[in-house]
């Protein structure tokens, strides 16, 4: 049979014929509306579960990235800010140096993260560790308001390959393509909580450069979202400077919330990949609207691991585990249940006491029988910046006081003890405020024991090693006369190492 023939019979199936008209047109018209998908994450310290496995980890995540990709390729991963630290891998030192995050940044190159933003916890990391970490990422970073301070002037921070600097922008713009032939340009803003002074970062002000972003994208693009790392009243403040986001993705709570200011949306997830937003966005070219619709989703041990990234967790968990080995035998074991959440937020722990401040000062006290007169270790030696509950391992109190170190008992006046409980609260908001078991302050006097303390008496005093250094309380030293003596705990003992403490008080409880 000819082509011509077969032509003619095909023209002559006038049904089959109409249909096929119809959708040749369908799939070629452009209706001038697109979906596209936009997964967030904020403030993630650890790459694996926590909480016993329950809650958690990145090859999870990985599994729900790449669905939402199955059902729209117009599909965007972000974090929020804060992932280089702190955490307990951070920590752990391979082949000399310290990891300061490159274990996270290597799950999330293998996660094909779209685009990250800055938050107050990248700069705990030294200037040279940080320029490794963005060296080592294959995303981009965005940030409107932090420089790096050179000696000449403030630049953008960068990545240097290959000899070549590549500078992290203050903006940053997608484009998406539906099935259709719908094209829409997406821009980003992102801005970072001014709240980690450090020499080598100059902060500009953040609503100030929200705004100047803002002004300098949004006529080039079809519409503008926030990622930003600030407090949710500073969030709400660039909603009212900038009514048109339809979308702010943030961090810096570790909280889930999702708020309205006007018509911005303003969503955060809980932290450590407890839960993930998922927000599905429709935009319509004609009318210039976006139509935002947002699911917080947990993550959870019903989510099966991506196979490639749970290979790298894995991986790093191996050597974290030999190494956590060394002191405590059964690392991933719970020892408690916290029904109340055990607070160890930098903002509290810094200021207040908090339940896991005492939590970690009465198993000081636990560590020598506690035949001591108090307890008292520095809010700075407390770095996981979260709030514990649920099962506790082992693991997570590694997480708390990542860097270890003795109880030491120690034999001390009065005089000085009262000085070093008065410098404590002077030093809220720092790293020096001291949390405390036995040691109350009541009106202008304080308590050791229920009992107004004595300036002429000497104390037993369990205290962290590290506050016995001087870093935070220059005048505590055993080279101070009123330092009678200092008992450095054996090896076998449970106040050679806090977190050994920590971990058999609570299996006492």
């Amino acid at each position: 049979m000819s082509y011509t023939n077969i032509f003619h019979k095909f023209l002559n199936n006038r049904h089959l014929y109409l249909f096929f008209v119809c959708l040749f047109f369908s799939c070629q018209k452009d209706d001038n509306k697109i979906d596209f998908t936009f997964l967030q994450l904020n403030d993630v310290y650890e790459i694996a579960p926590i909480q016993g496995g329950e809650f958690g980890g990145m090859a999870r995540v990985e599994t729900v990235h790449k669905e939402l990709l199955e059902e729209n390729k117009n599909t965007l991963l972000f974090m929020a800010g804060d992932f280089l630290n702190p955490s307990l891998l951070g920590t752990i030192k391979v082949n000399g140096e310290r990891l300061r995050g490159k274990q996270m940044v290597e799950v999330m190159n293998a996660m094909n993260f779209d685009l990250v933003a800055f938050g107050n916890h990248e700069f705990d990391v030294s200037q040279k560790d940080l320029q490794k970490r963005l060296n080592e990422s294959n995303f981009p970073w965005i940030s409107a308001n932090v420089k790096l301070k050179t000696k000449e002037a403030a630049i953008p921070f960068y990545k240097e390959r290959n000899g070549q600097k590549e500078s992290v922008g203050e903006t940053f713009i997608k484009e998406f393509t539906d099935e259709d032939g719908t094209k829409i340009r997406v821009g980003f803003i992102s801005v970072c909580i001014p709240s980690n002074p450090k020499e080598f970062v100059e902060y500009g002000n953040m609503f100030v450069k929200a705004r100047a972003s803002y002004t300098a994208i949004k006529d080039s693009v079809d519409v503008v979202f926030g990622l930003t790392h600030v407090k949710i009243t500073n969030d709400k403040r660039i909603a009212k400077l900038i009514p048109n986001l339809p979308l702010i993705m943030g961090g810096h709570e570790h909280t889930n919330s999702n708020d309205f200011v006007g018509s911005v949306q303003i969503s955060k997830a809980d932290a450590n990949a407890k839960t993930v937003y998922v927000h599905r966005i429709s935009y319509n070219k004609k009318t210039k609207k976006t139509v935002v619709k947002s699911e917080l989703k947990e993550i959870n041990s019903t989510i099966i691991e991506d196979k490639i990234v749970g290979e790298i967790v894995n991986k790093w968990q191996t050597v974290l585990s030999s190494k956590i080995k060394e002191i405590i035998s059964k690392p991933e074991e719970v020892i408690f249940k916290a029904k109340v959440p055990l607070d160890g937020r930098d903002t509290p722990i810094r200021s207040t006491q908090t339940n896991l401040g005492q939590m970690i000062t009465k198993a000081m006290s636990f560590s020598y029988d506690d035949k001591v007169d108090c307890a008292i270790v520095n809010g700075g030696s407390i770095r996981i910046d979260d709030q514990l509950s649920g099962n506790i391992t082992a693991v997570d109190i590694f997480r708390v006081l990542p860097y270890g170190g003795a109880v030491v008992k120690v034999e001390i006046k009065g005089r000085l003890l009262k000085r070093v409980l008065d410098y404590g609260v002077l030093a809220a908001g720092t790293g020096a405020y001291l949390q405390r078991f036995n040691a109350e302050k009541v009106g202008e006097k304080w308590l050791i024991k229920s009992k107004s303390l004595d300036i002429n008496k000497t104390y037993t005093v369990a205290f962290s090693d590290y506050l016995l250094k001087g870093f935070d309380i220059p005048f505590l030293s055993p080279k101070n006369k009123e330092v009678l003596s200092v008992y450095q705990p054996k090896e076998n003992e449970l106040a050679e190492d806090i977190r050994k403490a920590v971990v058999a008080y609570l299996k006492s409880l």
